[in-house]
Formats: C-alpha cells, sequence, structure tokens
C-alpha cells in the first residue's frame, strides 16, 4: 500500500479490525518513510451478475444507482440512509445468491418492491408507480388495497 502523503511504497499496519457488520476489514496504518498515518478498509470483490433489460441489452450492476432509486422513492419520509443501505446489501446478496452471470432486470425490480415494502408503503407506492407504469388512479388504488389486504396464505408461507 503506497502512502497517500508521500507516496512512498513501504507501510505497516497498526491496528485491524471487522467493520461494516464483519463485511470489511479496516486497518490502521503507518507510512515508514513519513510517519504519517491513515486508514485503509479492505472488502471483498465479488462480481456482480450483469442485468439484462427489457429491451435484451445487457448492463452492469450498478449499486449507486439502485441507491439513488430508492432513496428517490423514500424522499422525505422517515426512513434512514443507514436503512435504506441494509436493504440496498440485502438486495446485492440475492443479487449474488442466484450465482447466475446475468439476471433479468424485472427480478431486481421485484426485490427493490419487496424491499421498500418492509420500509415504507409510501415509497413502494411511488417507486412501484413508476416501475409498473400506473396510467390511472384505478391502478394506484389497487395497488393501496393490495397492502392493506391481510396477508394471504401463500404470503405468510413465504414469510
Amino acid at each position: 500500500m503506497h502512502c497517500p502523503f508521500c507516496k512512498a511504497p513501504e507501510t505497516k499496519v497498526i491496528d485491524s479490525r471487522l467493520a461494516n457488520e464483519g463485511n470489511s476489514v479496516r486497518r490502521r496504518r503507518e507510512c515508514l518513510s513519513c510517519s504519517e498515518r491513515f486508514t485503509t478498509f479492505e472488502t471483498a470483490e465479488l462480481v456482480m451478475p450483469r442485468l439484462v433489460k427489457s429491451d435484451g441489452s445487457r448492463v452492469p450492476f450498478d449499486d449507486q444507482k439502485l441507491l439513488q432509486g430508492m432513496l428517490k422513492a423514500l424522499e422525505k419520509r422517515p426512513v434512514s440512509l443507514e436503512t435504506i443501505e441494509e436493504a440496498v446489501s440485502r438486495i446485492q446478496y440475492n443479487l449474488r445468491a442466484t450465482g447466475d452471470r446475468e439476471v433479468i432486470s424485472s427480478r431486481l425490480g421485484e426485490w427493490v418492491m419487496e424491499e421498500l415494502k418492509k420500509l415504507d408503503h409510501v415509497a413502494y407506492v411511488r417507486f412501484a408507480s413508476v416501475y409498473r407504469s400506473f396510467q390511472d388512479l384505478d391502478e394506484f388504488r389497487q395497488e393501496i388495497e393490495r397492502l392493506e389486504a391481510p396477508p394471504s396464505s401463500e404470503q405468510q408461507d413465504k414469510d
């Protein structure tokens, strides 16, 4: 690891500890040349599957785009950034857990809707209205009625 201050190639690790719920390692380092200290984070680099869009095009998964979309749906709603980031992490886990090299983007959209439904019903309906291209108020009403309806026995079996 090169020193970010003097660019010297030799640094030593002073302290290491787990960070981000055990998903990364935080290391305090000291430069052997200038004695400046700095922090690095080490995480496993996992290849995310590509997304196959409805038009057949393939795009790389973009976690920032996912986060921004969820933030847009949750704008002015009482949900912390930490909670949103945890939901994004769960979606990323689901993507990796498929074991596939490509995932249909609609599957990702459904995972986002599931997470938003757990976090905030208003954000869920906002996202669903754009994602499912609601055309009129009746479609909004139907989605809200589905939210208000008691869970069916099939849904209870999933949980």
